[in-house]
């Protein structure tokens, strides 16, 4: 009997200790387009959310952190399998996601089902995602599309004189708000969209789009990125395209200026908005790109930090910050985390980073133009840096709302 309570004991010891392992532990799902054309972004985007990790030694909040990754491939339907997957199987803690615009317009209204879980979006842009039907427990610190072209549209027209321009770019959410926010700038100064293509995401041939491109254009805009735009960018060289190149922020991030091929000699000269440039030389940002170079071999990573590897960055550590704030403390629903989250002021590499009332970022955007550097490499470099850029670009929100959601078609090119 004595030796049966002894065991019952040691049984019974054995398994507080695992409910106070548990308990010092907390997970954390996150996704990333580990598949499809969007590949390459997503493994820089897990490399920037390594950093974090490593910044905070895999503890925040007083607790060790577990990591369980799931993959996308940048679909609203891949993004909802994953993100169900993190919450109503692996019964994670808090979930980081989505790194494309579609798929976060989709986690956004998953979030509003699961009210028990907060949801740090790790990179999609798409506008609709914070400033329709905002979820409570969804929060985004990368700015969207349209904030990311904030300055382009007065940079082309005022310094590059550009008057009239073509725009291709990929049939979904994100590139939409792109247009949208270079149009709303460009446009209002009397500049002019004479035609608008659109190809589906993961498109191989574009042929018949080159052979369509006007010639009566100053530039042409491509929103493209990933695979998608180094394809476009050697079919065009192999083509004898000769346009002025005007980017959306993932064509002249390194995800696209590290490629091979004559796609190099196309963007040599190109005009782009991000919330990163590769040349700044904020102590902040040449800190984390030394990090990044450091932490991965040459041959695994690129020279240098793409926009992807900035925003999960930036997504963990707000999370881990406000981990640490709370003394991991998620308990009332998250509330403690909530609050504090919302009225967080972050100190990111690319500018100092805030949230608005719908928990969207208000922050720094940059204009820059490719050159090569010394070593041969195709880096942005700063041309102009606009601070302070919220979600209506400076407009009054009636004014703004006025405009309608980013589409296709939307909004007019007309002075606004």
């Amino acid at each position: 009997m004595k030796r049966i309570l002894l065991g019952a004991t040691a049984l019974a010891s054995l398994a507080l200790a695992v409910v106070a392992e548990a308990a010092e532990k907390l997970k954390i799902g996150v996704t990333a387009t580990l598949e499809g054309t969007y590949t390459v972004l997503g493994e820089d985007g897990m490399r920037g959310f390594e950093l974090a990790l490593r910044k905070w030694n895999r503890k925040a909040g007083g607790k060790d952190l577990e990591i369980i990754v799931a993959s996308t491939d940048a679909t609203p339907d891949s993004a909802i399998r994953a993100v169900r997957k993190l919450v109503e199987q692996d019964k994670v803690d808090l979930v980081i996601s989505p790194l494309s615009g579609s798929e976060g317009i989709a986690v956004r209204d998953y979030a509003h089902t699961q009210p028990q879980m907060t949801f740090v979006n790790a990179a999609s842009g798409a506008m609709e995602t914070t400033f329709v039907n905002p979820a409570p427990n969804f929060f985004r610190w990368n700015m969207d599309g349209a904030q990311w072209q904030a300055g382009l549209g007065d940079y082309i027209y005022k310094n590059k004189g550009y008057r009239k321009i073509a725009t291709v770019g990929e049939d979904y959410s994100f590139v939409y708000t792109q247009v949208f926010g270079l149009a709303v700038e460009f446009c209002g100064l009397g500049g002019q969209i004479t035609q608008r293509f659109w190809v589906p995401l993961g498109t191989k041939d574009f042929a018949s789009i080159i052979a369509a491109l006007p010639d009566d254009v100053d530039a042409v805009y491509l929103g493209l990125g990933g695979a998608d735009a180094v394809n476009f960018l050697n079919q065009y060289a192999q083509a004898g395209g000769n346009a002025k190149i005007v980017g959306g922020s993932i064509m002249v991030d390194q995800t696209v200026l590290s490629s091979k091929g004559r796609a190099k000699e196309i963007l040599k000269g190109a005009v782009a908005a991000s919330g990163m440039a590769d040349t700044w030389e904020d102590p902040r940002w040449q800190a984390f790109v030394k990090a990044y170079q450091e932490a991965f071999p040459p041959d695994k990573r690129f020279a240098s930090p793409s926009l992807l590897a900035v925003n999960y960055y930036n997504s963990a550590s707000a999370t881990f910050t406000t981990l640490d704030k709370i003394n991991g403390d998620l308990s009332d629903g998250h509330k403690k985390f909530r609050e504090t989250m919302a009225k967080l002021e972050l100190d990111a590499p690319n500018g100092k980073i805030r949230l608005d009332e719908n928990r969207q970022a208000i922050g720094t955007n940059f204009v820059t133009e490719v050159v090569e550097d010394a070593q041969g490499n195709l880096v942005s470099k700063v041309v102009k840096v606009v601070e302070n850029v919220n979600q209506t670009l400076g407009l009054p929100l009636d004014k703004f709302k006025a405009l309608g959601l980013p589409s296709r078609t939307n909004p007019e090119c007309k002075k606004y």
